[in-house]
């Protein structure tokens, strides 16, 4: 009866590590380092959320309509570090984010930079992804 126990809270525990490490993609399996990209637009959410942060921007398309695009940050704890604060990103503000379109061309990016219309800038993404460049 003990050792069933054991295997089970052992089983257990096995799992519940590898299921971060199942849910977490790299960037280049879901983005293209060649597709750069660059949108001006309005915020009109911004989720604080982990493992990755999200800000939605509403653009002009090519046609005048507004498209809505996702952008893809790092976690909370991070973004926090590297100065973010909620504060700072109302929606209503307008915003520049440079980043990398989704390999599937769908109106989802990463984020490696917003900028502010005052000038001001975040980087968006981990140092280490960038060898520490901002």
């Amino acid at each position: 009866m003990k050792a069933h126990w054991l295997a089970g809270v052992v089983l257990a525990s096995v799992m519940g590590t590898m299921l971060p490490v199942l849910a977490h993609h790299s960037f280049s399996a879901e983005f293209d380092a060649n597709r750069p990209l660059k949108l001006k637009g309005t915020l009109v959410e911004m989720k604080w959320v982990n493992p990755h942060s999200w800000i939605y921007i509403e653009v002009a398309g090519k046609d005048g309509k507004p498209e809505r695009w996702a952008w893809e940050t790092t976690g909370v704890n991070i973004l926090y570090r590297q100065g973010w604060r909620k504060q700072d990103l109302t929606v209503g503000k307008v915003l520049v984010i440079d980043g990398f379109q989704a390999r599937s061309g769908a109106r989802v990016a990463n984020a490696s930079k917003i900028t502010f219309e005052d000038g001001r800038s975040l980087f968006a993404g981990e140092p280490a992804q960038t060898g520490g460049k901002k």
